[in-house]
């Protein structure tokens, strides 16, 4: 595990020399979400300001004092690195297995993310809806509890949720816009939703239950 979160951080490390060779104009163009103020280019991630230090290529929170993990850092790093320039929402939802190039990291995606999303909020329908709240979600007509969030502006995420009865157990879905992979690297995807959850679960005030992706 500990060489796992090493070579996160050697990519962040990695990603954060690229970032200071960059156009930050062409960069400005094609992730237009980002603003220059000041020291930083500043963006949002699930509702949460981080900026981008121009001279340093550091990530940093702008709001609180809290840490900014690698998970945060290396979906920053990696959608600034891969968005296509001119790419643009499609409103086409989808399932992760149905994003460009995702099916060989389904069954993972399913294992790690969509069943620690349900085991995580079982019972706890009440706590994710005021957390998808808190997160500036825009609430759907769909599922029991079901939630619109910007994981970017660019990249917006519906977090689906289906409270437990006596017949079924919970079940969560997370549905992604077509475009996504036009953003970002289609592993990185799966960090975006895994970031997302840990979010909602930390808004929520509970524990992250399962197997996840959070590096």
């Amino acid at each position: 595990m500990e060489s796992k979160v090493s070579n996160y951080e050697k990519a962040c490390i990695q990603w954060q020399e690229k970032f200071l060779q960059w156009d930050l104009e062409e960069l400005q163009k094609k992730v237009p979400e980002l603003k220059e103020e000041g020291e930083y280019l500043t963006l949002y991630h699930y509702a949460r300001k981080y900026g981008i230090h121009k001279k340093k290529g550091t990530i940093e929170a702008l709001e609180d004092s809290d840490p900014v993990s690698n998970t945060t850092k290396f979906n920053i790093y990696t959608l600034l690195g891969f968005a296509t320039p001119g790419a643009a929402l499609t409103n086409d939802w989808v399932p992760f297995e149905q994003l460009k190039n995702a099916r060989p990291f389904g069954p993972a995606f399913q294992r790690g993310v969509i069943r620690a999303f349900a085991l995580t909020f079982a019972g706890h329908g009440r706590e994710l809806e005021e957390a998808c709240i808190r997160l500036k979600g825009q609430k759907l007509r769909y599922a029991d509890v079901g939630y619109q969030l910007d994981a970017f502006a660019c990249m917006p995420l519906r977090f689906l949720f289906w409270e437990e009865d006596e017949e079924f157990d919970a079940q969560a879905n997370i549905l992604y816009d077509r475009s996504a992979t036009d953003f970002i690297h289609v592993e990185s995807t799966v960090s975006v939703a895994s970031e997302g959850l840990y979010r909602l679960a930390q808004a929520a005030g509970i524990p992250v239950k399962g197997s996840t992706f959070q590096l």
